[in-house]
């Protein structure tokens, strides 16, 4: 079905509801100018929505998202639109044409959140919200902050005895198996990219063995694992025998400053890993389990400094300077051994650990999108620019940044979108 909206070169697009995208749309919508935020998955939130605790604070992410949701909630100027993709991008600064793909949720407006439909299917699939650490009814509500706070239905049981069950289930009439994929065309004077990073596929990484060699993990793994909202209740279980892991070993630049891999520093890694090594500290807290981290060099910037050197003075954590070759499990225990030379002394070992984490670097979520030809990307593929003026990077779009940062990058994307749509409004005036 196809839907066309009012055309208005005052309107602007901001694609991706991570962090970045939330913040660039509500500055935007609350310096009075009309936004359309749009999502391909089905909540706005984003990676940050997965995180544990942010650096340096050891917050919650609540803190920020709750704000933000609660400024879109207030907000009538932005139209969020989640399960949809940008397909197509014509025109210039000022007078752009999209056209969006939005994909059926099977749930419509009326949902009451109550979780029916979750418990009457009996199909389970992997949670992407666990990075498939945990298993969900296929009728489910992505996460406690999701919004909108509407149930999904999974397109594997549309069609089955399951997708019956669930629309059975809802007293509300809510369930609509016969949703069908939806093709809008709008009209905006500008467009911010705020489509954010996804992790380095660790399997790439031969050596150390990620998807073969039991208990390595990667980072983003490990932060759903320390969740008590996570895959394990909070507990710091080895993924192959649910058994706690109390020596734990951090690779740092995991894919990162790699030529084999990816050529620039992520930026994030170094902090996330300080960061998680307070939560083995928390997880026990009478101070039976050990923190090794493997590093090139420690990365903390600004007042993030006084964080590391926090970690650097707790006894249960050791730093070993030194870039991992290989990891291979011990033929006794199966518990993964690294190996390698440590560049302090320049002595080999081969450490045993219950679990490895692997601090993967950071990759544009671009490389899945097809951007316009006018869009310019660094040699990593993060956007750097637009030949035609209209179009903006924001947030980890434009390069790795941390949350705080990605934030910055939001609030300046989306003023040099308002600039672009005042022009365009200065131009049809003279008209």
């Amino acid at each position: 079905m196809n839907a066309q909206a009012t055309p208005t070169a005052q309107t602007l697009l901001v694609v991706g509801g991570g962090i970045a995208g939330m913040t660039a749309a509500l500055e935007a919508a609350e310096a009075g100018r009309e936004v359309v935020l749009v999502e391909r998955s089905p909540t706005l939130g984003g990676r940050t929505a997965r995180l544990w605790r942010y650096f340096p604070k050891m917050c919650h992410p609540t803190c920020g998202l709750e704000i933000n949701l609660r400024r879109l909630r207030a907000n009538r100027r932005v139209r969020v639109l989640t399960m949809t993709e940008l397909t197509a991008v014509r025109g210039s600064a000022g007078a752009y044409e999209v056209t969006l793909l939005q994909h059926p949720r099977y749930v419509d407006e009326r949902c009451t959140g109550c979780g029916d439909c979750a418990r009457a299917v009996q199909t389970r699939i992997p949670n992407p919200h666990d990075y498939g650490l945990s298993q969900i009814p296929a009728a489910y509500l992505p996460h406690g902050l999701a919004y909108p706070p509407r149930y999904v239905i999974d397109p594997s049981i549309v069609g089955t005895e399951d997708g019956e069950r669930a629309r059975a289930a809802c007293k509300v009439g809510a369930v609509d198996l016969t949703m069908q994929p939806q093709t809008l065309t709008l009209s905006v004077g500008a467009v911010v990219w705020a489509t954010g990073w996804k992790p380095y596929d660790a399997a790439r990484i031969q050596p150390y063995g990620y998807g073969r060699i039991p208990n390595v993990v990667t980072s983003v793994e490990f932060e759903r694992l320390a969740d008590p909202a996570g895959p394990t209740g909070g507990r710091l279980l080895r993924p192959s025998d649910g058994q706690p892991a109390k020596n734990i070993a951090f690779i740092q630049c995991a894919g990162s400053r790699d030529e084999n891999h990816l050529r620039h520093c992520s930026r994030i890694c170094c902090m996330a890993t300080l960061k998680q090594t307070r939560y083995v500290a928390e997880a026990y807290p009478e101070g039976d389990a050990k923190s090794t981290v493997y590093y090139i060099d420690i990365r903390a910037i600004d007042r993030l400094e006084d964080f590391n050197a926090m970690v650097h003075a707790d006894p249960n954590v050791r730093f070993v300077k030194s870039k991992v070759a290989r990891i291979a499990p011990d033929a006794a225990t199966g518990n993964p051994v690294l190996h390698g030379v440590d560049t302090e002394g320049y002595h080999r070992y081969a450490n045993a650990h219950d679990l490895v984490v692997l601090a993967v670097g950071m990759q544009p979520e671009t490389d899945g999108i097809e951007l316009p030809d006018d869009i310019v990307r660094d040699g990593s593929g993060f956007i750097e620019g637009c030949t035609s003026g209209g179009q903006f990077a924001a947030g980890a779009a434009a390069g790795p940044l941390d949350v705080n940062r990605a934030v910055q990058s939001a609030t300046a994307a989306a003023l040099r979108g308002i600039q672009v749509l005042h022009r365009a409004a200065g131009t049809e005036v003279e008209r």
